[in-house]
């Protein structure tokens, strides 16, 4: 299972700008509610991604926050780790954060450039890794475990009002895992007495 396949709703952003949205499961009046908020529909690889692009930026904050409270009418399993919905202060999204965090080969990793995250950072699984303001989370958690660290820490980090920017290895739209195999849709072949049955 992918990163992106946890939650009824992920939304996250590539490393050149696109803020996408992830359905996992059917979700009432998910595309008219993304496309009302200025998402496009794309088909990718078995799977409808809903995109805004890198000029979009500027206003993903806006939008990202109008399409989740539409689609939390329905649902509040629903993950935001998009960098380019992020806004602290007047700065913009694509400047240096104080904590980035990163996805990467099944490890994610923390640099920090403030003392001020290192009592976050261990609160919540990250254990220093080498040089001074580097933490990594323990290998060998699940998915869904260091998902939800993530999710915990990057929280906790923007409370105290820390800027934080989340790479999810995801460069671009291209590399935004497929839909995952939904059980039972395999087609399985006729028995021999249904076949028998067909070919009268």
């Amino acid at each position: 299972m992918a990163l992106t396949d946890h939650n009824d709703v992920f939304i996250g952003s590539t490393g050149d700008g696109h803020t996408f949205v992830v359905l996992n499961r059917p979700i009432r009046n998910a595309a008219r509610c993304l496309t009302a908020a200025g998402f496009t529909a794309r088909e990718h690889q078995g799977r409808t991604l809903y995109l805004l692009p890198p000029e979009a930026a500027p206003d993903a904050h806006e939008r990202a926050g109008v399409a989740a409270y539409g689609l939390m009418a329905h649902t509040l399993d629903l993950v935001d780790l998009a960098w380019t919905t992020r806004q602290h202060g007047v700065d913009a999204p694509t400047e240096r954060p104080e904590v980035a965090i990163r996805f990467a080969d099944g490890t994610v990793t923390a640099t920090t450039t403030t003392d001020s995250a290192h009592a976050i950072q261990l609160q919540h699984g990250f254990a220093p890794a080498g040089a001074e303001g580097q933490y990594e989370l323990p290998p060998g958690s699940g998915e869904r475990d260091t998902l939800s660290a993530v999710v915990r820490t990057e929280a906790h980090l923007y409370t105290d009002g820390l800027s934080v920017r989340i790479d999810l290895g995801l460069a671009t739209v291209q590399d935004i895992p497929p839909a995952r195999p939904r059980p039972g849709a395999a087609l399985t072949p006729p028995s021999p007495a249904q076949a028998k049955r067909r070919s009268h």
